[in-house]
């Protein structure tokens, strides 16, 4: 903070005083993603409920928090939960101020990249299709081109931007998955004519 930067944070599920608590420590940002749409939700995760992830977007509206959440697209779901999942995220009683987009990297040895339960890649058009209807939906929030870029082409992302995506995660790594190199996005930026925001 003292260096003039702007905290964000991923935790998993927060109740009311722990919310409470990291706005008191001074965190800025708290993302936690809906993933997808409620109807598609338990084919993906099991772990914990949709309503367990709406009451933590709640905790962290209610502490004073920015809220960061999204969501992930080419997981096996369909046009219809892709538009549910924005739809859930644009009904929320305020709009996330961050909205990440993720295209599904498929890691080696989960049930979505590997045997019976693999999917197919998505389309790259309906992932730039996904970013115009997140900007169309939640016009003041930053929609951000995420997780998965490493498999799209510089044109994928290009028409990313157009669409409305007006924000990447920059660093090598993702969590747990690899991102562009700084001079790869450096140089994909200078060729599209973009600057870094200051």
């Amino acid at each position: 903070k003292a260096l003039g930067l702007e905290t964000c944070a991923t935790l998993g599920m927060l109740n009311r005083d722990q919310a409470a608590r990291l706005k008191q420590s001074g965190l800025d940002y708290y993302n936690h993603n809906l993933d997808t749409s409620p109807e598609f939700y338990g084919d993906i995760i099991t772990t914990r409920t949709y309503a367990d992830r709406l009451d933590t977007l709640d905790h962290v509206r209610n502490a004073g928090i920015n809220v960061c959440s999204g969501g992930i697209v080419g997981m096996g779901e369909g046009l219809d939960d892709r538009a549910g999942m924005i739809a859930t995220l644009a009904s929320l009683p305020q709009h996330p101020e961050s909205v990440p987009i993720n295209m599904l990297v498929q890691v080696e040895g989960t049930p979505l990249a590997t045997g019976e339960t693999k999917v197919a890649k998505l389309d790259p058009l309906d992932f730039v299709r996904t970013i115009a209807v997140a900007r169309i939906c939640m016009p003041a929030s930053m929609v951000r081109l995420s997780a998965g870029r490493e498999d799209m082409s510089e044109e994928t992302q290009a028409l990313c931007f157009l669409a409305g995506a007006n924000s990447i995660f920059y660093g090598p790594k993702l969590l747990t998955t690899p991102n562009p190199g700084r001079d790869n996005d450096m140089a994909l930026l200078d060729k599209l004519g973009m600057r870094p925001m200051e």
